[in-house]
């Protein structure tokens, strides 16, 4: 947001720095998780784009860290497609290795039994988190699995949190992923859902100057109109932006209900957006249903045959998806 809208409304800084908004439900899940690393368990938490999965781990990696009761390991990978076993075991090498200079042995043998070694030395459990795991791929996944089960076997403990779109779920809950699924702890993470109002005066309040009314920035009927539309904080932080941005154009204050319609996307909850949110791409829907790009375009805008679309809409109904 441009420094001169900001002075304008008289915020003090950008909506994406205002905190850490918590809702019982966040509280809740974060206790929930906690109890599941302690144990030593695999963890998916999932929620759709935007819904704060990211910003929950820090939290939550932040608290494990502060109680120093278990030690943390963080993959920073970015590509998460092609992430294999031997990265992730990486990843506690350096985040668990007590050496300066951290060598990773190449056979794989002498790495697993250095590995053990290591988290013996640590006497502590382990947290192993992995952002953005609606990327990784079966064979990954399930080695996971066999990961925990080396490390236990030298008397250690290693939990494993994948964090991912809805479709991480839904993938583990596939019949051929049942060696890994039937063994994880599923958590949802609604975002701001049933709170969108009380996010949107918290973020207003939390990025103004102190004692300013939100309602000075926004009437009441323009929150009301985003708290019933937006779902996400992402979508609250950029509808607002927006708004803000179209206001201080026209050089309205308080921003209204009129202007905030003109700046809701229309297409907000299509089919495609949607499912994006939820984690399924074009390339994800034509591997995973054994479709043409061309048909499932053709879904998307309403101009699949009638026939195929029966099909395709009952085979994804069955794997999860929110059609």
């Amino acid at each position: 947001m441009r420094v001169e809208v900001m002075q304008y409304y008289g915020l003090t800084q950008p909506l994406s720095q205002a905190g850490y908004y918590e809702t019982d439900h966040h509280k809740q899940l974060i206790k929930d998780i906690k109890g599941a690393v302690l144990e030593g368990r695999l963890i998916a938490l999932c929620g759709v784009v935007g819904s704060g999965k990211t910003v929950t781990l820090r939290r939550l990696q932040q608290i494990l860290k502060d109680e120093n009761r278990v030690a943390v390991a963080k993959s920073l990978s970015v590509e998460k497609h092609s992430i294999k076993l031997a990265t992730l075991i990486s990843t506690l090498y350096y985040d668990l290795s007590q050496d300066k200079q951290v060598q990773i042995p190449k056979q794989s043998e002498k790495r697993e039994r250095e590995l053990q070694e290591i988290v013996r030395k640590g006497k502590r459990p382990v947290a192993l988190f992995v952002d953005e795991a609606h990327d990784l791929n079966g064979h990954t996944l399930i080695g996971l699995k066999r990961l925990m089960e080396v490390v236990e076997d030298a008397g250690g403990r290693l939990s494993v949190i994948l964090a991912g779109h809805p479709k991480l779920r839904n993938d583990l809950r596939r019949p051929t992923m049942e060696e890994i699924g039937y063994r994880t702890d599923i958590f949802t993470l609604d975002g701001v859902v049933g709170s969108q109002r009380e996010y949107i005066l918290w973020l207003l309040g939390a990025s103004a100057a102190p004692n300013t009314d939100p309602e000075s920035i926004f009437d009441g009927e323009a929150i009301d109109i985003l708290s019933t539309k937006l779902r996400t904080p992402l979508q609250v932080q950029l509808h607002l932006t927006l708004a803000l941005e179209a206001g201080y154009q026209t050089g309205e204050k308080p921003v209204t209900a009129a202007l905030v319609e003109t700046v809701l996307s229309r297409q907000l909850d299509d089919l495609e957006p949607t499912l994006t949110r939820h984690g399924y791409r074009l390339k994800d829907m034509v591997e995973q249903f054994d479709a043409k790009p061309t048909e499932i375009r053709a879904l998307f805008n309403n101009k699949l045959e009638p026939a195929r679309t029966a099909e395709l809409r009952d085979r994804m109904l069955a794997a999860g998806l929110p059609i």
